[in-house]
């Protein structure tokens, strides 16, 4: 019922730009690691829903963590499953033996997931002369050098300081073709935002400051319990629900069926206002 009165989002039969990005505020390697098994869920998630899951940037950490990644998911309805992941992910856990020498308490960190929506038909159309391209060396974890050639490519829009890099194959060309199409949907993105600010995919609100006080979900490892802030949703079994299955899905269905309830309830209001004899005059 709630479905028929809210309307229909166009963009939610569209794929996806989704960047994973490690805190800067707290929790330094845990950060990295929970930046890492975060990809990992999705991935499964994305494997779970037999979407297509393309890998564009890939920077790895320290420990075997995750830096930042970038990946398009292809396929049916992603955009509407997954516009709601898009902010401030906390973690809770005990440092793994060996990945931290501090006292082994709880620590927490901060990771932040970017969705942002890729239609089918967009064009931005991009001067050359506002593009600045620069070439440079693959990177590993702790900065090496991955191979001997400069094929990793990043671009800055100049007038708009948006900037995309790809890194993931040998091949200057593809890796050059890949960063335009992320910079594209950034700007596609930008554009969105401003003629929508109330959209919550947009990237900037989206990033907010990385703090906890921003989280939309906090994974307490110690716990073993997921709780989705907004909703109060709350689910047991950890491990399960880092695999992206349909643990994450339910979850994800719970946000969703949410954020409907509030769009009808503030249309109701809305509507109220709009019937009241006395609306719009001032107070005599």
């Amino acid at each position: 019922m709630i479905k028929a009165l809210v309307p229909t989002d166009p963009l939610d039969s569209s794929n996806i730009l989704l960047e994973v990005v490690s805190g800067r505020t707290t929790g330094g390697d845990i950060c990295q690691q929970f930046t890492r098994e975060m990809f990992d869920m999705y991935q499964g998630f994305a494997d779970y829903k037999n979407w297509d899951f393309e890998v564009l940037n890939y920077t790895p950490a320290e420990y075997g963590g995750l830096h930042h990644a970038a990946v398009r998911i292809a396929g049916e309805n992603v955009y509407r499953h997954l516009k709601h992941e898009g902010g401030t992910h906390r973690v809770q856990r005990i440092p793994e033996v060996g990945l931290s020498s501090r006292m082994q308490r709880i620590h927490t960190g901060t990771m932040t997931v970017i969705i942002l929506p890729q239609p089918v038909e967009f064009d931005i159309q991009i001067d050359p002369k506002d593009l600045r391209i620069d070439t440079f060396r693959s990177r590993g974890a702790g900065g090496q050098s991955v191979n001997t050639t400069d094929s990793a490519v990043r671009i800055v829009h100049l007038p708009t300081g948006v900037t995309a890099e790809c890194q993931q194959t040998r091949s200057q060309l593809q890796n050059r073709d890949t960063a335009m199409r992320v910079l594209r949907a950034r700007l596609y993105q930008s554009m969105m935002g401003k003629e929508a600010e109330q959209r919550d995919t947009a990237r900037k609100q989206q990033v907010g400051s990385r703090s906890q006080s921003e989280r939309i979900r906090t994974y307490n490892f110690s716990q073993d319990r997921v709780t989705d802030h907004r909703t109060g949703y709350a689910t047991r079994d950890i491990k399960e629900f880092m695999k992206g299955g349909e643990a994450l899905d339910d979850l994800i269905s719970d946000v969703h069926e949410h954020t409907e309830r509030e769009a009808l309830m503030e249309a109701v209001e809305s509507s109220i206002r709009l019937k009241r004899p006395d609306s719009g005059r001032s107070a005599e």
